[in-house]
């Protein structure tokens, strides 16, 4: 049986966010074995961008 992690990354809109600074986080997540699931993204508040990521895990003794 396939078992799943997940995280959850917050990416604030401001002046200062660029997005090669967002794809070079994603990248590195994403040789951690981490996949995008989902991203929201929400201008009110200046909230910004939120990215759900989940990798497989390795369960001891698990049968497929």
């Amino acid at each position: 049986m396939k078992t799943f992690e997940y995280n959850i990354l917050s990416f604030p809109m401001t002046r200062k966010t660029i997005l090669s600074d967002m794809q070079a986080s994603l990248n590195e997540k994403g040789a951690d074995g981490w996949e995008v699931v989902s991203i929201s993204t929400s201008e009110f508040a200046n909230i910004g961008h939120t990215v759900f990521l989940k990798r497989e895990t390795t369960t001891i003794g698990a049968t497929e």
